[in-house]
């Protein structure tokens, strides 16, 4: 997929760069001249502008780029990072819903179970998979394979990237709000470890309903929110071109999550983002996935350790 054709507003100078630099090593291969100077001048200049580029970026920025069409989605790192994957289908219930994905799998050789959101890659793909938006029987097979997993004692680790709950008629007459609060009520007492991790979008109980869990972890460039910037600004201030305000005031990039104790720890990305290194991302994902598991499978009572998680979040003011 090029990377080119997929950029971001503030991205456009480093991919111009980039842009030259392939035209650049393209013209020295096909005229057999040696352009090494200008090529290693043009990589340094690249380097320098990546780190200007992403040092500092907004709430906003961070949103757009959790949503960026080539950064990697659950079935990316389930190809990366587990082996032997079994996925299983249907709630039991009603029918198959695509945007969830899940089952059995391996990680070194550790038996876990997997379950998460998938989005698609183009309209058909995003047509199937509901753009990774789950209806009911989404939530009730997440719930299904999480019970699985207890009945065979596998940790969970459920990968996040929605934009939140489908929200149709049709959701809402098979009870999609029914379906979230049971998952957060039936999670809570999951007697095996439970890893999130937020990978991308974290939309709103779309997201909460299958993250209710012993350590939760996003990466650097992930959101979890109780509602979408855009989704905040119509209420608000009744324009959706206020979302970037809304990203502001919300918190809700990695770093303000850790700082709230939201989340449990923030997964540095590759310089630039996700998108630009799969392989790398993957790979920081696994060990982090390693160490959660080896220090939850030594830890006392999950239950009580979940429960007093989930107590602490938040100020109260007593009078």
């Amino acid at each position: 997929m090029s990377k080119h054709k997929n950029s971001l507003e503030f991205e456009k100078p480093l991919l111009e760069l980039e842009k030259q630099l392939e035209d650049l090593m393209t013209s020295s291969k096909n005229s057999d001249l040696d352009f090494s100077d200008e090529i290693q001048a043009i990589e340094s200049k690249i380097e320098l502008t990546k780190r200007e580029v992403y040092a500092d970026l907004s709430p906003w920025q961070k949103v757009q780029l959790s949503r960026h069409p080539n950064r990697p989605y659950t079935n990316d790192y389930i190809e990366r990072i587990f082996t032997s994957f079994e996925p299983l289908h249907g709630d039991r219930l009603y029918r198959e819903d695509a945007a969830v994905i899940g089952g059995p799998a391996e990680l070194d050789g550790k038996k876990v179970m997997i379950l998460g959101q998938q989005k698609g890659r183009n309209t058909e793909e995003n047509l199937n998979r509901n753009f990774g938006c789950p209806n009911p029987e989404g939530y009730r097979k997440a719930l299904r394979l999480m019970k699985m997993a207890e009945r065979f004692a596998l940790p969970i680790i459920s990968i996040i990237d929605t934009p939140g709950a489908f929200p149709g008629i049709g959701a809402e007459e098979r009870h999609v709000a029914e379906a979230i609060a049971v998952n957060l009520k039936e999670m809570a007492a999951l007697d095996v470890p439970i890893i999130a991790l937020v990978i991308g979008e974290g939309g709103s109980g779309g997201a909460l309903g299958v993250a209710v869990a012993d350590r939760v972890l996003i990466l650097e460039n992930a959101y979890y929110s109780v509602i979408s910037p855009e989704g905040c600004a119509a209420i608000l201030w009744k324009d959706r071109a206020f979302a970037s305000d809304a990203a502001q005031s919300l918190k809700l990039d990695a770093n303000e999550l850790l700082k709230l104790g939201i989340v449990d720890s923030v997964l540095p990305e590759p310089t630039g983002g996700a998108h630009r290194n799969w392989d790398q991302m993957a790979t920081i994902i696994k060990s982090s996935l390693n160490s959660e598991i080896a220090a939850l499978e030594k830890a006392g009572d999950l239950c009580s350790g979940r429960y007093k998680k989930y107590r602490d979040m938040g100020e109260f003011l007593k009078t």
